[in-house]
């Protein structure tokens, strides 16, 4: 529901600035909105296809996005939709417009990655 959220946040009315930030903070493109709705969608096959491929997909989901906000930390752009192969670095920041653009990849993988690792080991 998360990933599905974020790329409807540019379709609300009022959601976007003048400069299409959302909540005036991040800037969602038409590829940020299909990347959301691919993870979407690969999280909710892996829930139908059972508790391994959902652990599966826990596990690689969480480490890719938590990967891609910590990048936004060190760069200012995240790896998943290419930014930091096609801008230049921005340096370290963490300023409050960095920590809250980062921080929904941050703590969405990290809770992933954790569930991913921790719970149904016996599976």
């Amino acid at each position: 529901m998360i990933l599905l959220a974020a790329a409807g946040l540019n379709y609300v009315p009022g959601i976007t600035d003048a400069e299409g930030r959302a909540f005036g903070i991040f800037a969602l493109d038409l590829f940020d909105d299909s990347l959301h709705l691919a993870s979407a969608t690969w999280a909710l096959g892996a829930a139908i296809l059972g508790s391994r491929t959902s652990k599966v997909f826990l596990v690689i989901f969480g480490a890719l996005y938590l990967g891609d906000g910590v990048f936004g930390f060190f760069t200012g752009y995240g790896y998943l939709d290419f930014g930091i192969f096609t801008n230049p670095s921005e340096g370290i920041s963490l300023t409050v417009f960095r920590v809250l653009a980062n921080l929904p990849h941050i703590a969405l993988g990290a809770v992933a990655l954790i569930a991913g690792l921790k719970f149904g080991r016996g599976v």
